[in-house]
């Protein structure tokens, strides 16, 4: 326990949890930190493909080559630096979206119930639980109704432990049934969950699926530049070339065929894409989550709050005698009702209203200002019923104080009902019930036609019954006991341009299922709204059954997309590929078993982190062609020249200068492009795939075979006209690789741009351009001046692979269109 702490019936005072929060600190567990920057440079370093660039350093090192240790440094520097950088900026983000996911607990200040977010939990704060809550803190709880928590995360028990008053709720676990009040007894890393959490917190985090995948890339790749860079010696050595001259040549094609800035792409493609989904309200809690979308083919979405606004209205409301209608401005609870079928009796209007009120956990707090609006405390439901019951006259405050609640059997999935018991006001005893039709109604009674009815034009239905006892019965007796008296339809608008974004869905190949406890009558209803298939509406599912259906898409070869917002929910979210939670207004447990939160609670923010997670990977294969297809042309080049009489064609130094220019500031920003306005026009990519596939390693080699041709053919013509025929080979192999930077770049929607790419060819291209205009830099790679007609040849030619490129490109998207269309 933090400090002496007093029982709080009414809750701390706003002034005295301020005092608190400044004396024992938040409610959060002290992060680790940061790790240094020689950890983070040594980090950066053992990747394999820098591995590699060391290696051959050190080869230049002992063999006394001062230029291409230096070149070779500034590789290795380069990347570092950028890798370092991005890391910061991605710790940086991953803690701006903890912030922005940070979760809340209800609490009483100044007597008064508040959500607060739970880092301002404070030693003695009142703290109110309700199912699908995380406890905030440690608790000893002062009152407790068929409470029950699963303590998994603290215990790995995954039954549900019931707990009463006078015992401890600890931090971490999750509210599973009932409800409860507690006295915060610690917080933070004094807490049962933060002790534990300090102790994992130092774990390092483990890389992406896609990063693994990447790095095994790099090795086969590293092994196989080091092989042809070793067939390249062996050509130099037979074809009685200067040993020391063609080890460093052969190092120097391993430093320019390997594309050692793969990590740091792959590191800003993943850092920018969390960063720009958190701005368009996509918040990412598991970094796969941010490539995975890419692959999503099947998306399982709930129906209330996602498909519709979430927003229950309570706008019919079926007597023995009369069916009503009920409407009013948002959520105040005065009206207008008006008889749609029937004759109205104010007896029966009286009970339903009073019964809407007793058997309800929500609450309505009025505006601070005349003009201002209602705001809804609890299950949105449930504080519709209150909502309506007040436009049909019964006043939430005055009929709780008439009708004192001493006990209840609260909703369960299992059982689809709500029972809570009464003291009335001539000392018996009030039972009030609210469920699905289905449990509340006997099978011959007539308002069964009626919620049938309802149900089918979208309806969501509930039958209210109640019943008086002068002694209160056993809670085993209570539904036998309860007799109907009444039906109440809830609709849930579809939200604006939802059949829109689902025939957007439908375009990219992703299939799109409801899963919706709800009755199916009225899933089918909102379903032919959005536009959903009937045979993927799967209603009336309970949790594990939603894990069933997520199990078998899985085994037919899907990659689900989960949402949802319930604690009944959070298993099926766990289990699905993509678990997509409401950051808004869904549970707090469902947020914490989701990858994605979604913070503005519209599905359409999910189209828009699949289209990132598609931006992502796109990237990543765009830069692997352009890296790829450049350093298979050196190769090609120094395998090939031998042979047209070229002895070397190229300079250690000279690789290692186009390398640079190419591989640095061009292939970071290709890994930065914007999103191609086709990517939501073409399937998923099958989750199988190959880093490589889908024809990319082919183009790869006819375009590094192109680049490897021209650049011969230009140097073995300048040599056939007595020209510095090493110079101009050297220009046309560097002017063409930006060339294909520039042709491979993404096709963006109309105001998209390319600044970044733009400026990153332009830098690249004056720098080569200065390697045979500057004096120094003439010596240090060994180049010779040219005619300006001469480097207008070069020029011309090395534009070719480029404009070859992008011909074939678009022949390929008039070909897909052609296709689908």
């Amino acid at each position: 326990m933090q400090g002496p702490l007093a029982a709080q019936t009414k809750g701390l005072s706003t002034a005295e949890a301020d005092r608190r929060l400044a004396a024992w600190g938040r409610n959060e567990v002290v992060p680790p930190r940061p790790p240094s920057v020689p950890r983070r440079i040594g980090r950066q370093l053992i990747d394999p493909l820098i591995v590699v660039l060391l290696a051959a350093m050190a080869v230049t090192v002992l063999l006394r080559d001062g230029t291409d240790t230096i070149v070779i440094g500034l590789v290795i520097v380069l990347n570092t630096t950028v890798g370092v950088i991005q890391e910061i900026r991605a710790d940086h983000a991953v803690a701006a979206l903890q912030r922005l996911g940070a979760p809340t607990a209800r609490v009483v200040r100044d007597g008064t119930s508040r959500r607060v977010p739970a880092g301002e939990v404070v030693p003695g704060d009142l703290v109110v639980l309700a199912g699908g809550d995380v406890v905030p803190a440690d608790l000893r709880l002062e009152h407790a109704d068929r409470l029950g928590l699963d303590e998994a995360a603290l215990t790995g028990e995954s039954v549900p432990v019931p707990r009463g008053a006078g015992e401890e709720a600890l931090a971490g676990t999750v509210v599973v049934g009932g409800t409860a009040r507690g006295i915060v007894t610690a917080t933070g890393s004094a807490s049962a969950l933060g002790r534990i959490a300090t102790l994992v917190a130092g774990q390092p985090r483990r890389r992406t699926p896609l990063q693994r995948r990447l790095v095994g890339l790099g090795r086969a790749l590293g092994v196989a530049c080091v092989a042809l860079s070793a067939v390249v010696l062996v050509v130099g050595l037979v074809s009685g070339q200067p040993p020391v001259e063609m080890v460093l040549t052969a190092v120097s094609l391993t430093v320019a065929a390997v594309p050692e800035s793969l990590p740091a792409v792959v590191t800003i493609a993943l850092a920018l894409g969390a960063h720009r989904m958190a701005r368009r309200a996509a918040i990412v809690r598991q970094l796969p989550a941010v490539e995975t979308l890419g692959s999503v083919t099947l998306l399982a979405t709930d129906k209330t709050g996602t498909l519709t606004t979430g927003i229950m209205t309570c706008d019919r409301v079926v007597l023995p005698d009369a069916v009503l209608g009920v409407s009013g401005p948002g959520w105040a609870p005065n009206g207008t009702v008006t008889t749609v079928d029937g004759w109205r009796s104010p007896e029966h209007t009286g009970r339903l209203a009073r019964d809407l009120v007793l058997c309800n956990d929500a609450e309505l707090i009025a505006p601070p200002a005349a003009d201002g609006d209602w705001t809804p405390i609890g299950d949105p439901m449930e504080a519709a019923l209150i909502t309506a019951a007040g436009r049909l006259g019964a006043a939430a405050a005055a009929t709780r104080g008439r009708y004192p609640r001493v006990a209840e059997i609260g909703f369960e999935t299992a059982t689809r009902r709500m029972i809570t018991a009464h003291r009335t006001p001539d000392g018996g005893y009030l039972l009030v019930g609210k469920g699905a039709p289905e449990v509340m109604l006997a099978a011959g009674d007539p308002l069964n036609d009626r919620a049938d009815r309802l149900t089918g034009t979208g309806y969501r239905v509930l039958a209210i019954s109640d019943a008086y006892c002068a002694e209160l019965p056993d809670e085993s007796e209570w539904p036998s006991r309860l007799t109907p008296c009444g039906l109440v339809g809830l609709t849930d608008p579809v939200r604006p341009g939802m059949p829109e974004l689902l025939r957007r869905f439908h375009h990219a190949g992703i299939t799109v299922a409801m899963v919706t406890g709800d009755h199916p009558g009225t899933a089918h209803a909102v379903a032919r709204r959005v536009g959903i298939a009937a045979d993927a509406v799967h209603a009336r599912t309970v949790p594990q059954a939603k894990m069933d259906l997520i199990a078998g898409w899985q085994a037919d070869g899907q990659v689900v997309a989960m949402t949802g917002d319930g604690v009944n929910d959070a298993p099926a979210l766990r289990r699905a590929d993509i678990g997509v939670a409401m950051g808004r207004d869904g549970t707090e447990v469902a947020r914490q078993a989701a990858d994605l939160v979604l913070a503005d609670d519209e599905l359409a923010t999910v189209a828009v982190a699949i289209e990132e997670g598609r931006r992502i990977y796109a990237n990543i294969r765009r830069f692997l062609r352009y890296a790829l297809a450049g350093g298979l042309a050196e190769i090609l080049v120094m395998l090939a020249g031998p042979m047209l009489g070229l002895a070397i064609p190229l300079l250690p130094a000279q690789i290692l200068w186009i390398n640079m220019l190419t591989h640095g500031l061009p292939g970071v920003a290709l890994g930065a492009e914007p999103a191609d306005r086709s990517l939501l026009d073409a399937p998923p990519r099958p989750p199988g795939e190959a880093i490589l596939g889908a024809g990319l390693a082919q183009r790869v080699a006819v375009t590094g075979g192109l680049i490897a041709a021209l650049a011969l053919v230009a140097g073995a013509g300048a040599a056939a006209m007595g020209r510095p025929w090493q110079t101009l080979l050297f220009l046309v192999l560097g002017f063409a690789q930006l060339g294909v930077a520039l042709a491979v770049r993404a096709r963006p929607p109309a105001g998209g741009a390319h600044r970044a790419l733009y400026a990153a060819v332009a830098s690249s291209a004056l720098l080569q351009l200065a390697a045979v205009a500057v004096p120094a830099l003439r010596e240090l790679l060994g180049t010779s001046p040219v005619s300006v007609a001469e480097l207008v040849a070069c020029l011309a030619i090395g534009a070719v692979p480029g404009v070859a490129v992008a011909v074939a490109e678009c022949w390929r998207r008039r070909a897909r269109t052609a296709v689908g269309g």
